[in-house]
């Protein structure tokens, strides 16, 4: 398949003595499997399951999902619950689909580094999509969440569709995780801070992410 080059932060601009705008950060994305038929595309907003594995420049494995034995990963897509670099490189996506991303440190854990990740790394990842799902931010999914029909959401709304959607596909609650995913749209998104989400007001705005 062919590489892709993406640049989704904006238009970058050539650095000039007078204060011109500094070229932004980009993800490197080499598409290394595509099924034949993709019947979706991931967008920001979905649910994704994904199995990875992550090196460093020098080919270094830090992390492995399968060789941990770990379960593969849900995250929503464009919240920042992983790398910005992730959000960014993880957009129009097949299920079944396997991805290279190059993600520069301004992309994922930047000047401070995390863990065993030192400051400035460059980190590669080899991720594969395995299922996408409604997120919890979707058209779709407002109107699934909207269980008294008032065209407005609360908290308990949200965690709760949350909840049904994991055990649907087999993987337990979990609160904390539900929690801080609401915490997190709320935050985003109450923009008149009443406790409630309206349709507007919980739907992507996609050129603020």
């Amino acid at each position: 398949m062919f590489l892709i080059v993406l640049s989704l932060l904006g238009s970058s601009m050539l650095a000039s003595v007078r204060g011109g705008k500094l070229p932004e950060a980009e993800v490197d994305i080499e598409v290394l499997q595509r099924p034949f038929i993709c019947h979706r595309r991931s967008k920001y907003g979905d649910m994704l399951l994904v199995h990875h594995d992550g090196y460093f420049e020098n080919g270094t494995m830090f992390y492995s999902s399968r060789r941990q034995n770990e379960k593969a990963m849900w995250f929503t897509l464009g919240i920042r619950e992983v790398l910005k670099g992730w959000d960014l490189g993880l957009q129009d996506m097949c299920s079944g689909e396997k991805r290279k991303l190059v993600v520069p440190p301004a992309l994922a854990y930047g000047k401070e580094g995390k863990g065993k990740i030192p400051p400035e790394s460059t980190l590669t990842f080899l991720v594969e999509l395995l299922e996408i799902r409604n997120g919890p931010r979707s058209h779709e999914s407002f109107q699934e969440m909207d269980l008294n029909d008032d065209w407005r959401l609360s908290k308990y709304e949200v965690k709760e569709y949350l909840r049904k959607e994991f055990e649907r596909y087999g993987y337990p609650p979990n609160d904390t995780l539900h929690e801080n995913m609401a915490a997190d749209i709320f935050a985003k998104e109450d923009t008149n801070k009443d406790g409630f989400l309206s349709s507007r007001e919980f739907t992507y705005k996609h050129d603020e992410l």
